[in-house]
């Protein structure tokens, strides 16, 4: 219908750049006279390709994922693939059982979350030579494979920030870390600053659990059961900070006048609320794109770019500010030695 060759097809769809524009709208209008479309089965069996991705997120409930599947897409997309999202719920097991499925589907290389797998899972890919990539969780001992923030470092980072403004009585609402290296990583920079000025976080201070406003309301309970309160909140993840501020304004506690509270990632009603939340702000697209760029280029048999660490920001807003002037009287511990050490 077209009155060309089936090669000559089938160069219009692999490389159309090498042909004219004229015979690709031809062989394009002929196509859709016939509702042909190639037929991806016997192009994977000719060419051991399929032009898919497998990516596997713990949830798309979170903004930070969820803008980084749209980035990890288009990019694909522009390259000539196809994505094929799942979610693993933070279960390493389903993880592995949805990783076993698309290799068994034949996708041409594989998206994580994080460093924390089945040994299964790596195993499978390491064993048939599928390329994969871990994202969200960049580790500078450990940069194999590896895209994304240094969580560690970034919440050390937003801690010494409040240390700045004065604050050394510190509340954490952590998200649970339990097949979550990423929130190990983020309580551990907590932790790290406020021992490099002799500090640390009192038990009833520090608790743990899911990561939606609800939780985030109930945890910010349980911190301000007692007195004295900590005079600054750090919230693991954007929903838990979301809940604590709506927890804390419904109970008469201004912010910043009585207490600070800041979180980890910026999703778009943290902005938007009375009173806006300071929180650290992932480059969530930019791991889409540096993922994408991994993968493409090792399935092209080039070496992937080693500068994979994507740098965090901290917004700072209406919840957070100095600490309140009746708390400034309290003693302050002598600072540790080096405590300045790794500021940028």
């Amino acid at each position: 219908m077209a009155g060309v060759s089936t090669a000559t097809v089938s160069r219009v769809l692999n490389t159309p750049e090498r042909v004219s524009a004229t015979l690709r709208e031809r062989v394009a209008a002929a196509s859709a006279r016939l509702g042909w479309v190639p037929d991806g089965t016997a192009r994977a069996l000719a060419t051991r390709r399929t032009g898919a991705v497998g990516a596997v997120f713990p949830t798309l409930s979170h903004g930070d994922f969820a803008r980084a599947a749209e980035a990890l897409q288009g990019e694909l997309r522009s390259r000539g693939y196809t994505l094929l999202l799942a979610c693993s719920h933070y279960d390493l097991a389903q993880e592995h059982l949805l990783v076993r499925q698309f290799v068994e589907r034949g996708v041409d290389a594989v998206v994580l979350v994080g460093n924390a797998h089945d040994p299964q899972t790596i195993g499978l890919l390491d064993r048939l030579s599928v390329p994969y990539v871990k994202t969200f969780n960049y580790d500078p001992e450990w940069r194999h494979h590896c895209v994304g923030p240094d969580n560690r470092r970034a919440m050390h980072g937003l801690t010494r920030y409040l240390l700045r403004l004065g604050h050394r009585r510190f509340g954490v609402i952590a998200q649970s870390a339990h097949n979550n290296d990423r929130a190990a990583a983020r309580l551990q920079g907590v932790r790290d600053a406020l021992s490099e000025m002799g500090l640390s976080v009192r038990p009833q201070h520090l608790v743990e659990g899911r990561w939606t406003i609800a939780e985030g309301r109930a945890l910010f309970r349980k911190i301000i059961e007692k007195k004295p309160w900590p005079t600054a909140v750090i919230c693991g993840n954007a929903y838990l900070a979301v809940g604590a501020v709506l927890e804390a304004t419904a109970r008469g506690i201004a912010l910043p006048g009585e207490m600070s509270i800041v979180g980890y990632d910026d999703v778009e009603i943290m902005q938007e609320l009375p009173v806006p939340i300071t929180t650290l702000r992932i480059r969530s697209d930019e791991v889409g794109r540096l993922a994408a760029d991994y993968v493409v280029a090792t399935l092209a048999g080039k070496q992937p770019s080693t500068e994979l660490e994507c740098e965090v920001e901290i917004m700072e807003r209406s919840s957070s500010g100095p600490v309140p002037r009746a708390s400034r009287r309290e003693s302050v511990p002598r600072r540790a030695k080096g405590a300045d050490a790794g500021r940028r």
